[in-house]
């Protein structure tokens, strides 16, 4: 305890904690440079994107993407550390003094793990209700464009009957998880599924019994188009089972989590998806902790020794291993053929034990 307080534990802690936020903000600034080149690239023939709202864009659609590489940030982060303190040999002078390697990891360890708890409860919050904003402003950039000017994979579909008949929606964007969508196209049925009528809107809000359009050309084969500002389409379609529907469970922040899961399961969804990504969103602060294992693990070794290119290579194999560990356990999980808490935690588990038995090996076989 007393080496996570004293002089020599807080500088190694400082000295991680300067590696990863450095590591975190490079990848961060290259992923809004990629993400802004791209959104001019689509913006190019809208005389309403300003530069500015289409950086704004960019910047708040990168932290949700970033936030998948948080455990790799870390395992870098340490790297950097334990290898530009062992160049400087000041990891030989620790050990001339009487420490030993699981003492100044543990200052480390203390500080991934309220990175990890920072990224839980604050960052993934933050990151989610950033992507929604983001996507309000993509629908002001594209609203005025057919279609919705942007596409999500084949768009955001829904199908409906009531007693006027069936109506196929059709979304290019969706925001606050389907309740508001925008770049629409509805095809509407009778109850006697023939052709009524195409509906084109801007955008719909979905309200209680009803869909509201707003901007709508509405085409039939009888009749030439009509131009509406409002249409109402009857839906016996809630709020909750849309959200249900449309949101994928990196999208719901940590502290709505557990309401979307009883959501889900009243609504008879399946939940495997919303459980593994709770599960592993209370995991990552270990999850981060076992990447400082795994990276003290292949960079504690002294330059003079040589042999430093294969232990930054060991290390970043290891994390790539770790990450297609992680992605097999997530499939499994969201198919139902393995439970949400192992598919979880066996990362974590197999990343600090890995980490640890090397370490143990190293020091004390």
């Amino acid at each position: 305890m007393s080496m996570l307080t004293n002089t020599l534990g807080r500088y190694f802690a400082g000295r991680f904690m300067v590696a990863a936020l450095g590591v975190f903000a490079s990848i961060f600034l290259l992923l809004v440079l990629v993400d802004y080149i791209e959104m001019v690239r689509r913006t190019s023939g809208l005389a309403s994107a300003s530069a500015l709202m289409v950086a704004e864009t960019s910047l708040f659609r990168v932290p949700q993407l970033l936030e998948k590489l948080t455990p790799f940030c870390v395992l870098i982060g340490a790297m950097t550390c334990y290898l530009a303190l062992s160049r400087k040999l000041e990891l030989v002078v620790a050990r001339a003094a009487g420490v030993s390697a699981w003492q100044f990891i543990s200052p480390t360890l203390a500080c991934a793990i309220a990175l990890g708890v920072f990224a839980t409860t604050v960052y993934n919050p933050l990151s989610s209700n950033l992507r929604e904003l983001s996507k309000r402003m993509e629908a002001e950039l594209f609203g005025g464009v057919s279609g919705g000017g942007l596409h999500d994979a084949s768009g955001f579909w829904i199908n409906q009957v009531t007693d006027e008949g069936q109506a196929i929606i059709n979304a290019a964007l969706s925001e606050q998880q389907g309740v508001r969508l925008t770049g629409l196209t509805v095809f509407r049925f009778d109850p006697d599924s023939r052709f009524r009528e195409r509906i084109e809107a801007r955008e719909a809000a979905l309200e209680n019994g009803r869909w509201l359009f707003k901007g709508v050309r509405r085409f039939t084969l009888d009749n030439p188009p009509v131009e509406q500002e409002t249409f109402v389409l009857p839906t016996s379609l809630t709020p909750a089972q849309v959200q249900n529907s449309f949101s994928t469970p990196e999208t719901v922040s940590f502290w709505q989590l557990p309401d979307y899961i009883r959501s889900s399961e009243s609504s008879g969804f399946a939940t495997a998806g919303y459980r593994l990504q709770y599960h592993k969103l209370i995991a990552q602060p270990f999850l981060l902790a076992a990447m400082v294992m795994l990276a003290a693990s292949v960079s504690l070794r002294f330059f003079r020794f040589g042999g430093v290119q294969k232990m930054v290579l060991s290390g970043v194999g290891s994390g790539f291993l770790l990450y297609v560990l992680s992605k097999v356990t997530e499939d499994l999980s969201k198919a139902e053929l393995m439970n949400p808490i192992a598919a979880a935690w066996l990362p974590v588990c197999v990343g600090g034990l890995t980490g640890f038995l090397v370490l143990l090996h190293q020091e004390d076989g």
